[in-house]
């Protein structure tokens, strides 16, 4: 006689395989197919990379902290690139949020491009290793996931805004671009120390203030 299951046997077909970490209960006790397995993934290594830095980011370590096995984030990121990429792009997308609520559209373009050097550095100083993240280059150049795509239209608006604080500038895209050289060069060069060692400061206000007047001119105020 075949034996048939009870009732309440689940048969062969209902138990799930525990290999399948797509069923792998997250810490809230969810399948992780219904919290959402990618993004998990990529909110865990946007917290391992504000924890520790971008040199943490390892395949192995992000499956760990998302509770799944370190083949599960090739389902959705083929490769480590795709995954990291992922991670960045979270990044410049708080950037852009950041810099868009600290644009105010009735001030003069010198002080909407200082707010959003502000911006810029504020980011860089209180999320150091999704800065490094973001700006790697191997990232930037592979294209994974458009992430140049992601990135200039951030430079874009900032082009335009010195274009209009500079309006005799011949290639105002390459002023904008010296200008962001310079900040990116103070929120890296601040972050290593090496600016508080060589200039004594304890405040990159001056430093930003140097790198405006340098680039767009004075302020109305300091030519009278």
């Amino acid at each position: 006689m075949t034996h048939q299951p009870r009732p309440s046997e689940p048969t062969t077909s209902e138990v799930p395989h525990p290999a399948d970490d797509s069923l792998r209960p997250d810490a809230a006790g969810r399948p992780a197919s219904e919290a959402g397995l990618r993004d998990r993934l990529v909110r865990a290594g946007v917290e391992l990379v504000d924890a520790e830095g971008a040199q943490a980011l390892s395949l192995r370590e992000i499956a760990r902290r998302a509770g799944v096995s370190h083949g599960a984030p090739r389902r959705h990121f083929p490769t480590h690139l795709d995954l990291l990429s992922a991670i960045a792009r979270e990044g410049f997308r708080e950037l852009a949020t950041r810099t868009a609520a600290l644009d105010r559209e009735g001030e003069e373009p010198r002080a909407r491009v200082a707010a959003l050097a502000r911006g810029y550095l504020d980011f860089a100083r209180s999320r150091p290793g999704m800065y490094e993240l973001m700006f790697r280059h191997d990232l930037l150049e592979s294209g994974r996931l458009g992430l140049r795509d992601t990135s200039l239209p951030l430079f874009g608006r900032f082009a335009e805004l010195v274009a209009r604080a500079r309006p005799d500038a011949p290639d105002p895209a390459t002023a904008a671009g010296a200008l962001w050289a310079n900040l990116h060069g103070i929120a890296q060069l601040w972050r290593w120390g090496s600016l508080r060692l060589a200039t004594g400061a304890d405040d990159v206000a001056p430093l930003l203030a140097a790198a405006l007047d340098a680039h767009l001119g004075p302020t109305t105020e300091d030519r009278r």
